[in-house]
């Protein structure tokens, strides 16, 4: 770098006399774009300078990198650099040779036309040749001037923005306008409407009005036809009462006629029933009629034997096994028998195996045909606790019951026997002591299960 050597001592030379005149001269102020710019040169520079070279101050600094010193340390380098000429001759020798042609000719005055102000200043500001102060005021000026020309650049952007806004809100309100006019006219057609619809609702009002003054006169009118009317009403309702009166009267008149009429006719009465019970204990005691305990009923099953075809007289169906199907035969053959039977205790005894689905209906067809047979009333009970919806219909001449809930079937079996008249034979068909013993006591024939079992499978 022979040929850099002549450059920099001309630099240092300029530069580097910290004894001028100049040095004792206060720092000028720089605007904030030309202090950036000397802080950014400073703290390039001070790359690769020797530790030596540098203030205490700036050392810690120095081992940042560049863009970082400039960041963090710019205060500390702007001190450093208006208070140690030497420091800032050091400074402005590798600022000039990094800034090449511009460095040079700022050093040697001859400053091209182009060339940025603020470099320009900065260059100047470190380097300090002969006028740098003119140049950091021209560089100032210039800092100024455009920052005065893009204020002015930004105030006539703004009112350009504001024109722009105006000429917007202009067209709105000329929209909003002519949306008003109309408006304006619809609202006249419609107040237009309204004047004229209320001028039609007075004469409305005047023409009610009138017809009201007509109806208060009607009213009166009325009103007085009406008080006439009551007044006639209310003589007809006093003749009308006393004649109610008079007919009153004849009534309780007639009334006690009849009254003594029928004590006439109870009296008679009263002697025919007297002389029919004289006659009838009369009769009684010439047909030496003696009271009796024992009911028609209670002489079906003897009656029975004695009819034709039977087997044997009243001793000898007596004597039939209450289990013997003959027995329930001879029953059923009574006029208007009725059997009863309590199902699950034929089932379980006859055919416990299968299940109670296939008991029940096995049951309902034998005695479908038991019925067939005989001509009697037939009714199976079963417990309600095991019923199942959807049971085929019941065969001609059977009633199938289930007992309701909280009942059981035996409960049920005896509120029918309850229910039968007396006399009538009624056939029940159960093993359980209980049951038999209970519709026993209301006149009822009980039987075992095996005498019905016994009699179907005959069949």
């Amino acid at each position: 770098m022979p040929a850099e050597e002549p450059f920099a001592d001309e630099v240092a030379e300029t530069v580097g006399d910290p004894a001028r005149g100049e040095a004792a001269e206060p720092e000028p102020v720089l605007p904030e774009a030309v202090r950036q710019r000397v802080v950014s040169m400073a703290a390039a520079a001070m790359t690769g300078m020797p530790l030596d070279e540098l203030p205490m101050a700036l050392r810690r600094v120095a081992r940042f990198a560049p863009n970082r010193r400039a960041r963090l340390g710019g205060a500390v380098i702007a001190t450093q650099i208006a208070g140690d000429p030497l420091l800032r001759q050091r400074l402005a020798t590798r600022a000039v040779d990094e800034a090449g042609e511009l460095g040079r000719a700022v050093v040697e005055g001859a400053l091209p036309a182009a060339a940025d102000p603020v470099e320009v200043a900065a260059l100047a500001y470190l380097a300090r040749p002969q006028g740098w102060r003119d140049l950091i005021a021209a560089a100032t000026d210039a800092v100024r001037a455009d920052a005065a020309s893009a204020a002015v650049s930004d105030r006539i952007r703004e009112i350009e923005q504001r024109v722009a806004r105006a000429e917007h809100d202009r067209a709105v309100a000329r929209v909003e306008a002519d949306k008003l006019r109309d408006e304006l006219a619809r609202l006249r057609d419609e107040a237009a409407g309204l004047r004229e619809e209320v001028r039609t609702l007075s004469r409305a009002l005047r023409q009610a009005q009138a017809g009201e003054r007509r109806a208060s006169e009607l009213l009166a009118t009325e009103k007085g036809r009406a008080a006439r009317a009551a007044a006639d009403h209310d003589a007809e309702l006093r003749r009308l009462k006393s004649k109610l009166a008079e007919a009153e009267s004849l009534a309780g008149a007639a009334r006690q006629t009849a009254k003594d009429a029928r004590a006439v006719d109870d009296a008679r009465l009263w002697l025919l029933l007297e002389t029919i019970g004289r006659a009838a204990v009369g009769l009684r005691r010439e047909l030496a009629l003696e009271p009796t305990d024992r009911l028609p009923a209670d002489f079906v099953a003897e009656t029975h034997a004695e009819q034709p075809g039977a087997t044997g007289g009243a001793t000898g169906a007596r004597a039939l096994d209450a289990d013997d199907p003959v027995r329930l035969d001879q029953l059923l053959a009574l006029p208007k028998a009725h059997l009863v039977v309590d199902g699950y205790n034929v089932t379980k005894r006859g055919f416990a195996e299968i299940s109670l689905e296939q008991q029940r209906g096995r049951l309902v067809s034998g005695l479908g045909g038991l019925a067939a047979q005989t001509g009697a009333e037939v009714t199976v009970v079963f417990d309600g606790a095991e019923r199942v919806v959807g049971l085929p219909p019941a065969p001609r001449g059977v009633r199938v019951l289930f007992s309701r809930k909280g009942e059981t079937a035996d409960e049920l079996i005896r509120r029918l026997v309850r229910a039968e008249p007396a006399g009538r034979p009624v056939v029940v068909i159960s093993s359980d002591r209980e049951v038999a013993d209970g519709v026993r006591r209301h006149g009822a024939y009980p039987l075992g299960a095996d005498a019905l079992l016994r009699r179907l499978s005959r069949s």
